[in-house]
């Protein structure tokens, strides 16, 4: 049995459909916190149990019978994150897993500018520590973050961020694709595995370039002060630590913690990853936009 945690996720659910394609459904189980939302799973022939990993006691009964767990990291960040990812580790190692796997980041590090990819790096040590085989997944940075930073300068011609760097901006579904491949050939990878990234490794001058020529209108990108940057987050309700974590991201950026590039994820695809033009027309032509931030 391969289980995949926080499969109605939107990483969760596109390794969940990639795995379909190479095992049989019955091989596979999926952690969720609310059942009903995979039902369609379920109605497939997937084993739906509920698990969070807020709760080790519910985590027993949903990695029953595991062989491989995949631990999908959470939307959280700092110990609280690190805290639940150990929680899982832990249930899988009871539950007799043979090994666990764990969706990371390219820029894991302790020393990391970017506070999620020291969560990363602190769970990898758990994994480490946990006694059975582990592969850690360095994802690289999902594209879909450089979408929503991108926000609504398509329309209004003006992008206005931070000092950032190159960055290997990575699809989902890439990611997805890969996980899938791994899990389906289990032990591929021991420990961390090589960065799974996209080919090129962009800043958003870059973007904000490949942008104008898809709309045909020209958008300037403006490099904004780091506090006007949060002050900007902060005026729309966002937290002001959550602003700084943020701003993080641009900081890691431009001491080039992202903007390595690998071919170990276009071996694993049998073909070259997506590039951001690609998403950047599938976002633009969507009617609504803002409905994908």
């Amino acid at each position: 049995m391969i289980i995949v945690t926080g499969a109605t996720g939107l990483l969760g659910r596109q390794i969940v459909e990639r795995l379909l394609a190479r095992v049989p459904a019955g091989r596979i189980g999926v952690s969720v916190r609310d059942p009903e939302k995979a039902r369609a799973l379920a109605d497939r022939g997937v084993r739906v149990r509920q698990g969070s990993f807020a709760d080790a006691g519910s985590l027993a009964h949903a990695f029953e019978g595991a062989a491989q767990v995949l631990i999908v990291s959470v939307d959280l960040m700092g110990e609280e994150a690190v805290r639940r990812h150990r929680t899982a580790i832990d249930a899988a190692v009871a539950a007799g897993a043979r090994r666990v796997l764990y969706t990371s980041h390219m820029g894991a590090a302790a020393a990391s500018r970017f506070q999620p990819c020291r969560d990363h790096a602190a769970t990898e040590d758990a994994l480490r520590a946990c006694g059975v085989p582990f592969t850690s997944l360095r994802n690289g940075f999902y594209a879909a973050n450089a979408l929503r930073f991108l926000g609504d300068a398509p329309s209004t011609g003006q992008a206005d961020l931070p000092a950032d760097g190159p960055v290997s901006w990575t699809a989902h579904e890439d990611l997805a694709e890969a996980a899938a491949a791994i899990l389906a050939d289990e032990g591929r990878f021991d420990g961390p595995t090589p960065p799974l990234t996209a080919s090129q490794a962009l800043t958003f001058a870059d973007i904000a370039g490949q942008a104008a020529e898809i709309t045909g209108r020209p958008i300037t990108r403006n490099t904004v002060p780091d506090e006007r940057f949060v002050h900007g987050l902060t005026g729309h309700g966002v937290p002001a630590e959550a602003a700084e974590q943020l701003l993080g991201a641009f900081t890691a950026a431009r001491a080039g913690e992202f903007a390595a590039t690998d071919p170990a994820l276009a071996t694993l695809l049998g073909h070259d990853p997506t590039d951001l033009p690609t998403l950047l027309r599938r976002h633009l032509s969507t009617p609504t936009p803002s409905a994908a931030r």
